[in-house]
């Protein structure tokens, strides 16, 4: 199980380590992805470094990343973020090691030459982002110290193929990490109990979410961080992860959604599309079948 937390300052790190022990003592494999953007604001506030974002034209935000910002980066996630994570993991008896994607080349990213932004509403080319796409995860490595009851703790950034470190997407990371252990399943946890159909509604969390076809676009109501999240999804659902979660990283067991126990939508792929039948046709065409991940 593959889960990712800690982007939105919303996750109760206590409640998601004990729940983590609980899984562990069921001999359950877990691996944890987590991002950092609320201890990274606070970060880069005191050292003075201006964050800043790109929005693409699909509407996707992500960081711009400059030199100061991977620094700030680096520094809250390795120095902030993931210790607390392991200290808590070591309060609840769980054994743990701290990751980040330069460390033997865990996760390896191709550098973006170019990235297309909208600036006030213009489409602009922006070529000095240091941020990258993942190509590879080094699975042996995560197999080994699950297969000696240890827990990984990963996080940005990754290595590019000059060597230089990267920023990647924390999401999309844990999918790519999801994928290439071939997990049984991937959550991400939020601030919200889920996709919510009101931004504003905790109550208007679905309990399934199937994703637009290919083309077409997501519902209005589909916003801000939930739009990467089910970029995420959908990459790793089409890479053969077989269930895919959001979840309220602050309920009182939120590793319990994958288990239906719990508040949480599941994200499943579109139906395939049908065959339009001809009209001298005497009955329907046969509905395509899922093709296989």
């Amino acid at each position: 199980m593959v889960v990712k937390c800690g982007g939105s300052g919303a996750l109760d790190v206590d409640r998601l380590c004990e729940d983590v022990a609980r899984l562990r003592a069921a001999g359950r494999r877990v691996v944890l992805v987590h991002g950092g953007s609320a201890e990274m604001s606070r970060l880069a506030e005191q050292l003075g470094v201006e964050l800043r974002y790109l929005t693409a034209p699909d509407g996707v935000v992500t960081r711009y990343t400059d030199a100061a910002t991977l620094d700030v980066l680096t520094l809250a996630l390795a120095g902030r973020v993931k210790p607390t994570l392991l200290r808590a993991l070591d309060r609840h008896g769980v054994r743990a090691v701290g990751l980040t994607g330069l460390d033997s080349g865990l996760l390896r990213a191709r550098r973006k030459k170019a990235v297309r932004a909208v600036v006030e509403g213009r489409l602009t080319v922006v070529r000095d982002d240091r941020s990258g796409r993942i190509v590879g995860v080094d699975a042996a490595l995560l197999h080994d110290l699950l297969a000696a009851g240890v827990v990984p703790v990963v996080s940005p950034p990754a290595l590019a193929e000059d060597g230089e470190p990267v920023n990647v997407n924390a999401d999309r990371a844990a999918a790519a990490v999801a994928a290439a252990l071939r997990a049984d399943s991937l959550l991400f946890l939020t601030g919200a109990p889920g996709v919510l159909t009101d931004p504003t509604d905790p109550a208007s969390a679905l309990a399934a979410y199937r994703l637009p076809q290919p083309g077409e676009p997501a519902p209005s109501w589909v916003q801000g961080g939930m739009t990467i999240k089910l970029v995420a999804a959908r990459e790793a659902l089409l890479a053969g992860v077989p269930s895919v979660w959001i979840s309220d990283g602050g309920a009182a067991h939120p590793l319990k959604a994958v288990t239906g126990e719990g508040p949480g939508t599941r994200v499943t792929l579109p139906e395939p599309r049908s065959e339009r039948p001809s009209p001298e046709a005497e009955r329907p065409l046969p509905q395509a079948r899922r093709p296989s991940p």
